[in-house]
């Protein structure tokens, strides 16, 4: 899977990585009890692995500098490409540890810890009380959901203005009653789940996917497909020149979009929406002290407080509540936002990737 990152200089600029990245592993979790206690690895120093950009400025404010002060371990963020999987599993093959800790996408996890070698620790914090509030949706034995992103529709207010504007995927695909220039991904993440939605299948019974139904969707529209874009910056410079009129998108573009000016809506109906994870490194020598981030990253005082940096969705439900009502709204992962949106199936996507992939490219060909 893709995963493109946007770069801000600072808080309250709404935009955030938002590619959308499949989620939740199929493995129930597993309780392993751990007790918290800051003097197990006072003085010692982790090394996490994270975004870039506004999120390691963000993560240096709000969790790395309060965390060394509160417990007397540094705190080291460093950036790698995203979902540095063959990184990860280098170093412990080799026991040669640049990184404790990882911040990855759910698939990223699930590689990591199917197929034979287990390349994360499991993290044990089920039982422990901030760990326990956490959305069960965003929790598996190998990693603690950190934020949350989506793949959004988004429109043109003015082209929309005095008539109906789309609010589905069937709206997107139905040409006839909303006119207007069009653009989708060029790839078949994201865009097979939407063909599926627009063709009437719910979002309950959008995975497996159904690959015959979703290409014969995508006949109906492809015609009607203005632009196949390929990158988060190529779809944020038609949102500001107002180039299209409807297209689906990370929801981290449009949000920086409509922060600059740019005349859009964002429809969360039928949102696909997915999550990124701390993970602790298989073997690290500094297991306990990479808990205790977990359990001082996870506090929804300052998952909330990490929204004024860019509006990721917070995993833990009383976030939201800290947060100002229009800040709250923005975000993946509100309430109101999931109520009908679609969690991406990594282990659908891991058995199916290169099918999919091979077949949208023959189909691109026609």
């Amino acid at each position: 899977m893709e995963d493109e990152q946007q770069r801000n200089d600072g808080p309250l600029q709404f935009s955030r990585r938002a590619v959308i990245k499949q989620a939740l592993a199929g493995a129930a979790i597993t309780a392993f009890p751990f007790v918290w206690t800051p003097a197990r690895a006072a003085s010692k120093r982790i090394v996490v692995r994270d975004d870039g950009g506004v999120y390691s400025r963000a993560y240096a404010a709000l969790l790395y500098k309060p965390f060394t002060e509160k417990t007397g371990i540094e705190v080291i963020g460093v950036q790698a490409n995203a979902d540095p999987t063959a990184q990860v599993r280098s170093m412990v093959e080799t026991g040669s540890y640049t990184w404790d800790m990882a911040k990855l996408s759910q698939p990223a996890v699930l590689m990591l810890t199917t197929g034979g070698k287990v390349y994360l620790e499991k993290h044990g914090l089920e039982s422990d009380p901030v760990i326990a509030k956490i959305s069960k949706q965003y929790m598996s034995p190998y990693g603690v959901g950190s934020d949350v992103y989506s793949t959004v529709l988004a429109y043109r207010i003015d082209a929309f203005k005095g008539r109906k504007a789309p609010s589905s995927w069937a709206d997107f695909w139905n040409v006839k009653d909303f006119p207007g220039r069009r653009a989708l991904r060029k790839s078949p993440f994201d865009t097979l789940e939407e063909a599926l939605m627009a063709d009437g299948v719910p979002t309950p019974k959008v995975y497996p996917c159904d690959f015959d139904r979703a290409f014969k969707s995508l006949d109906k529209v492809s015609k009607h497909v203005d632009v196949w874009w390929t990158t988060g910056a190529q779809v944020e410079q038609m949102l500001n020149s107002s180039e299209i009129d409807m297209v689906s998108t990370w929801v981290s573009r449009a949000q920086s979009a409509i922060a600059h000016g740019a005349p859009y809506r964002i429809v969360w109906n039928q949102n696909i929406s997915s999550f990124d994870n701390w993970t602790i490194l298989k073997g690290t020598p500094n297991l306990d002290a990479c808990r205790e981030f977990i359990r001082f990253a996870s506090d929804p005082k300052i998952q909330a407080a990490l929204v004024d940096w860019f509006p990721a969705g917070p995993t833990q439900p009383e976030a939201y509540a800290m947060l100002k009502p229009e800040l709250a709204r923005n975000c993946p992962g509100y309430p109101e936002n999931m109520k009908n949106a679609l969690q991406i199936d990594p282990a659908f996507w891991q058995a199916n990737q290169d099918k999919a992939m091979e077949r949208f490219n023959d189909w691109v060909l026609k």
